[in-house]
C-alpha cells in the first residue's frame, strides 16, 4: 500500500519549485489521495500546487493531472488523484508557485508538505455504491 510524500515534511518554499519524483507504478490501485498540509505562512500570499505525471521520470505532462485549489491559509486540503485516465503514468511529482503581495517583504514563505496515499479498493467500492444510491 503506497504511503509517501510528494513534498517532504517541513519544506519551506519562497518561490516556485518541484518536489522529488515518486514512483507510483507499484500501487495496486490507480486512485490516490494527496493531502496538502500548510503548517506555516506569512500574510498576504498564495500557494498553487499541481501534480504532474511521467512515464519515465524525465518527461512530464505539459499540464498537471490534478490541481489543489489556491491556498492562502494554514490547514489541510485533500485531493483525489485518479490515474485511470493516465495508464502511462508511473511517476508523480508536485510543482508549486508561491506569490506575495501587499506591504512588508515581497518574498513569500510557506512551510508545507504533500502526502500521497493509495486509496484502498474497498473504500472506493463503498463510495461508488453510496454515490450511486444518492443519484
Amino acid at each position: 500500500m503506497l504511503d509517501t510524500f510528494l513534498v517532504p515534511e517541513k519544506t519551506v518554499a519562497q518561490a516556485k519549485g518541484d518536489g522529488p519524483s515518486v514512483d507510483v507504478s507499484a500501487a495496486g490501485n490507480r486512485v490516490l489521495l494527496a493531502t496538502l498540509h500548510i503548517t506555516n505562512i506569512v500574510e498576504q500570499e498564495s500557494l498553487d500546487v499541481g501534480i504532474y505525471g511521467s512515464a519515465d521520470g524525465a518527461t512530464w505532462t505539459p499540464k498537471p493531472i490534478a490541481v489543489f485549489p489556491q491556498k492562502f491559509y494554514r490547514g489541510q486540503q485533500p485531493l483525489l488523484v485518479d490515474l485511470g485516465q493516465h495508464p502511462e503514468v508511473k511517476m508523480l511529482r508536485a510543482h508549486w508557485d508561491a506569490h506575495r503581495w501587499g506591504r512588508g517583504t515581497e518574498v513569500p514563505m510557506f512551510e508545507f508538505h504533500v502526502r500521497l496515499k493509495e486509496v484502498p479498493p474497498e473504500v472506493l467500492r463503498e463510495a461508488r455504491a453510496e454515490a450511486k444510491a444518492m443519484a
